[in-house]
Protein backbone atom coordinates (compact mmCIF):
# COMPACT_ATOMS: atom_id res chain seq x y z
CA UNK A 1 0.00 0.00 0.00
CA UNK A 2 2.82 2.31 0.93
CA UNK A 3 4.51 1.64 -2.37
CA UNK A 4 1.30 2.33 -4.27
CA UNK A 5 0.83 5.62 -2.42
CA UNK A 6 4.34 6.71 -3.29
CA UNK A 7 3.69 5.85 -6.94
CA UNK A 8 0.45 7.86 -6.95
CA UNK A 9 2.25 10.81 -5.36
CA UNK A 10 5.05 10.66 -7.96
CA UNK A 11 2.50 10.46 -10.76
CA UNK A 12 0.70 13.53 -9.45
CA UNK A 13 3.96 15.47 -9.24
CA UNK A 14 4.86 14.57 -12.84
CA UNK A 15 1.41 15.59 -14.03
CA UNK A 16 1.67 18.94 -12.25
CA UNK A 17 5.14 19.50 -13.72
CA UNK A 18 3.87 18.72 -17.25
CA UNK A 19 1.01 21.18 -16.85
CA UNK A 20 3.41 23.88 -15.62
CA UNK A 21 5.71 23.34 -18.63
CA UNK A 22 2.79 23.46 -21.02
CA UNK A 23 1.60 26.71 -19.51
CA UNK A 24 5.09 28.21 -19.74
CA UNK A 25 5.34 27.12 -23.39
CA UNK A 26 1.97 28.64 -24.18
CA UNK A 27 3.10 31.95 -22.70
CA UNK A 28 6.46 31.86 -24.53
CA UNK A 29 5.07 30.97 -27.97
CA UNK A 30 2.97 34.12 -28.41
CA UNK A 31 6.08 36.12 -27.53
CA UNK A 32 8.07 34.22 -30.14
CA UNK A 33 5.31 34.77 -32.69
CA UNK A 34 5.40 38.49 -31.94
CA UNK A 35 9.17 38.62 -32.44
CA UNK A 36 8.87 36.72 -35.73
CA UNK A 37 6.19 39.13 -36.91
CA UNK A 38 8.43 42.07 -36.07
CA UNK A 39 11.36 40.52 -37.97
CA UNK A 40 9.13 39.88 -40.99
CA UNK A 41 7.89 43.46 -40.87
CA UNK A 42 11.45 44.77 -40.72
CA UNK A 43 12.50 42.63 -43.70
CA UNK A 44 9.53 43.87 -45.72
CA UNK A 45 10.37 47.47 -44.81
CA UNK A 46 14.00 47.00 -45.85
CA UNK A 47 12.90 45.40 -49.13
CA UNK A 48 10.52 48.28 -49.82
CA UNK A 49 13.27 50.80 -49.09
CA UNK A 50 15.55 48.98 -51.53
CA UNK A 51 12.87 49.10 -54.20
CA UNK A 52 12.34 52.82 -53.68
CA UNK A 53 16.07 53.44 -53.84
CA UNK A 54 16.25 51.33 -56.99
CA UNK A 55 13.83 53.68 -58.75
CA UNK A 56 16.31 56.52 -58.45
CA UNK A 57 19.19 56.19 -60.92
CA UNK A 58 22.64 57.29 -59.81
CA UNK A 59 23.69 60.76 -60.88
CA UNK A 60 26.60 59.51 -62.98
CA UNK A 61 24.43 56.90 -64.73
CA UNK A 62 21.81 59.51 -65.58
CA UNK A 63 24.46 61.92 -66.89
CA UNK A 64 25.91 59.14 -69.02
CA UNK A 65 22.46 58.40 -70.47
CA UNK A 66 21.78 62.06 -71.29
CA UNK A 67 25.25 62.33 -72.83
CA UNK A 68 24.43 59.43 -75.15
CA UNK A 69 21.14 61.11 -76.08
CA UNK A 70 23.10 64.18 -77.14
CA UNK A 71 25.36 61.94 -79.21
CA UNK A 72 22.51 60.29 -81.15
CA UNK A 73 20.71 63.63 -81.61
CA UNK A 74 23.84 64.98 -83.31
CA UNK A 75 23.96 61.82 -85.40
CA UNK A 76 20.36 62.18 -86.58
CA UNK A 77 20.85 65.84 -87.49
CA UNK A 78 24.02 65.01 -89.41
CA UNK A 79 22.19 62.23 -91.26
CA UNK A 80 19.40 64.67 -92.08
CA UNK A 81 21.94 66.76 -94.00
CA UNK A 82 23.51 63.73 -95.72
CA UNK A 83 20.32 62.05 -96.98
CA UNK A 84 19.56 64.59 -99.75
CA UNK A 85 23.07 63.98 -101.15
CA UNK A 86 22.48 60.23 -101.04
CA UNK A 87 19.12 60.65 -102.76
CA UNK A 88 20.67 62.76 -105.50
CA UNK A 89 23.52 60.27 -106.00
CA UNK A 90 21.21 57.26 -106.28
CA UNK A 91 20.69 55.75 -109.74
CA UNK A 92 17.54 53.71 -109.19
CA UNK A 93 14.24 55.48 -108.58
CA UNK A 94 13.27 53.10 -105.77
CA UNK A 95 16.49 53.73 -103.88
CA UNK A 96 16.13 57.49 -104.32
CA UNK A 97 12.56 57.27 -103.03
CA UNK A 98 13.79 55.23 -100.06
CA UNK A 99 16.25 57.95 -99.09
CA UNK A 100 13.55 60.59 -99.48
CA UNK A 101 11.24 58.59 -97.21
CA UNK A 102 14.01 58.15 -94.65
CA UNK A 103 14.58 61.90 -94.67
CA UNK A 104 11.00 62.49 -93.50
CA UNK A 105 11.37 59.66 -91.00
CA UNK A 106 14.55 61.18 -89.58
CA UNK A 107 12.82 64.51 -89.06
CA UNK A 108 10.20 62.69 -87.00
CA UNK A 109 12.87 60.86 -85.02
CA UNK A 110 14.57 64.12 -84.13
CA UNK A 111 11.24 65.39 -82.85
CA UNK A 112 10.80 62.21 -80.79
CA UNK A 113 14.29 62.59 -79.31
CA UNK A 114 13.40 66.13 -78.27
CA UNK A 115 10.42 64.68 -76.40
CA UNK A 116 12.80 62.27 -74.67
CA UNK A 117 14.96 65.18 -73.53
CA UNK A 118 11.85 66.92 -72.21
CA UNK A 119 10.86 63.83 -70.20
CA UNK A 120 14.37 63.78 -68.72
CA UNK A 121 14.05 67.49 -67.82
CA UNK A 122 16.94 68.30 -70.12
CA UNK A 123 17.41 70.70 -73.03
CA UNK A 124 17.86 68.94 -76.41
CA UNK A 125 21.55 69.65 -76.92
CA UNK A 126 23.93 67.82 -79.21
CA UNK A 127 27.38 66.30 -78.81
CA UNK A 128 29.49 65.36 -81.81
CA UNK A 129 29.06 61.70 -82.73
CA UNK A 130 32.36 60.39 -84.06
CA UNK A 131 30.74 57.17 -85.27
CA UNK A 132 28.16 58.91 -87.45
CA UNK A 133 30.74 61.37 -88.74
CA UNK A 134 32.83 58.42 -89.88
CA UNK A 135 29.86 56.67 -91.51
CA UNK A 136 28.86 59.77 -93.43
CA UNK A 137 32.47 60.31 -94.53
CA UNK A 138 32.52 56.73 -95.81
CA UNK A 139 29.29 57.36 -97.73
CA UNK A 140 30.83 60.37 -99.42
CA UNK A 141 33.84 58.29 -100.39
CA UNK A 142 31.58 55.64 -101.95
CA UNK A 143 29.84 58.30 -104.01
CA UNK A 144 33.13 59.77 -105.24
CA UNK A 145 34.66 56.35 -105.97
CA UNK A 146 31.77 54.97 -108.04
CA UNK A 147 30.47 55.92 -111.45
CA UNK A 148 27.40 58.12 -111.68
CA UNK A 149 24.33 56.28 -112.97
CA UNK A 150 25.72 52.84 -112.13
CA UNK A 151 24.17 50.00 -110.16
CA UNK A 152 27.49 49.62 -108.38
CA UNK A 153 27.01 53.06 -106.88
CA UNK A 154 23.53 52.05 -105.70
CA UNK A 155 24.92 48.89 -104.14
CA UNK A 156 27.52 51.02 -102.37
CA UNK A 157 24.88 53.47 -101.16
CA UNK A 158 22.78 50.65 -99.75
CA UNK A 159 25.86 49.29 -97.99
CA UNK A 160 26.55 52.71 -96.48
CA UNK A 161 22.92 53.26 -95.52
CA UNK A 162 22.68 49.87 -93.81
CA UNK A 163 25.84 50.56 -91.81
CA UNK A 164 24.10 53.69 -90.55
CA UNK A 165 20.93 51.74 -89.77
CA UNK A 166 22.80 49.07 -87.85
CA UNK A 167 24.60 51.70 -85.80
CA UNK A 168 21.31 53.37 -84.97
CA UNK A 169 19.61 50.05 -84.17
CA UNK A 170 22.39 49.22 -81.70
CA UNK A 171 22.22 52.68 -80.15
CA UNK A 172 18.45 52.91 -79.71
CA UNK A 173 18.20 49.34 -78.47
CA UNK A 174 20.79 50.01 -75.78
CA UNK A 175 19.31 53.39 -74.82
CA UNK A 176 15.87 51.81 -74.40
CA UNK A 177 17.38 49.16 -72.11
CA UNK A 178 19.11 51.87 -70.07
CA UNK A 179 15.79 53.73 -69.76
CA UNK A 180 14.25 50.52 -68.43
CA UNK A 181 16.99 50.31 -65.81
CA UNK A 182 16.22 53.86 -64.71
CA UNK A 183 12.49 53.10 -64.41
CA UNK A 184 11.65 55.54 -67.25
CA UNK A 185 8.92 53.65 -69.18
CA UNK A 186 7.79 56.65 -71.26
CA UNK A 187 11.35 57.32 -72.38
CA UNK A 188 11.90 53.65 -73.19
CA UNK A 189 8.68 53.54 -75.22
CA UNK A 190 9.70 56.53 -77.36
CA UNK A 191 13.16 55.12 -77.98
CA UNK A 192 11.70 51.76 -79.02
CA UNK A 193 9.38 53.52 -81.47
CA UNK A 194 12.48 54.92 -83.20
CA UNK A 195 14.13 51.50 -82.99
CA UNK A 196 11.19 49.96 -84.89
CA UNK A 197 11.53 52.61 -87.61
CA UNK A 198 15.23 51.86 -88.03
CA UNK A 199 14.64 48.11 -88.25
CA UNK A 200 11.93 48.60 -90.89
CA UNK A 201 14.20 50.86 -92.94
CA UNK A 202 16.97 48.27 -92.78
CA UNK A 203 14.60 45.54 -94.01
CA UNK A 204 13.48 47.70 -96.94
CA UNK A 205 17.08 48.32 -97.99
CA UNK A 206 17.84 44.61 -97.78
CA UNK A 207 14.84 43.78 -99.96
CA UNK A 208 15.82 46.39 -102.50
CA UNK A 209 19.37 45.06 -102.69
CA UNK A 210 18.28 41.43 -103.07
CA UNK A 211 15.50 42.10 -105.59
CA UNK A 212 17.55 43.99 -108.14
CA UNK A 213 20.49 46.20 -107.17
CA UNK A 214 23.05 43.55 -106.22
CA UNK A 215 22.36 41.48 -109.34
CA UNK A 216 22.53 44.51 -111.64
CA UNK A 217 25.75 45.65 -110.00
CA UNK A 218 27.37 42.21 -110.46
CA UNK A 219 26.73 42.39 -114.21
CA UNK A 220 28.43 45.76 -114.73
Amino acid sequence: METKAKKDSASQKESAKAKAETKTKDVAEPKADTETAKETKNVKAETQDAKVKGKKPGKEFREFFVDELKDILWAEKALLKALPKMQKAATGKELAASFESHLTETEGQISTLEQVFELMDEKPKTKKCDAMEGLISETESIISDTEKGSAIRDAGLILAAQKVEHYEIATYGTLAALADAMQEPKVAKLLRSILRDEKNSDKKLTSLALESVNEDASEE
